[in-house]
């Protein structure tokens, strides 16, 4: 089964509102594997593996987050996969 990785920055009105934890709930009903976290600037960081259809589904999921999150851009860079085995909110 072929294999993906992504490296998402997220910006806008982020912290605050769930944004992990309803992207560590998502990530695991789409069985992808990764993190998430918030840094200092306000942005939300990610690494998402797994099926690449997947993978897009929470990419595009993100660019809406939970209901009180305001996205306003996402920076999306793709890596090779390390093989990564669950989903975690880390920091």
């Amino acid at each position: 089964m072929e294999r993906v990785r992504v490296h998402l920055r997220i910006y806008g009105r982020v912290q605050g509102v769930g944004f992990r934890w309803s992207m560590q709930r998502e990530a695991r009903k789409l069985s992808l594997s990764g993190w998430v976290r918030n840094l200092p600037d306000g942005s939300v960081e990610a690494v998402i593996e797994g099926d690449p259809e997947r993978v897009e589904a929470l990419i595009g999921w993100a660019h809406q987050g939970p209901p009180l999150a305001r996205v306003t851009r996402i920076k999306v860079e793709w890596e090779e996969p390390e093989g990564l085995k669950d989903f975690r909110v880390i920091g």
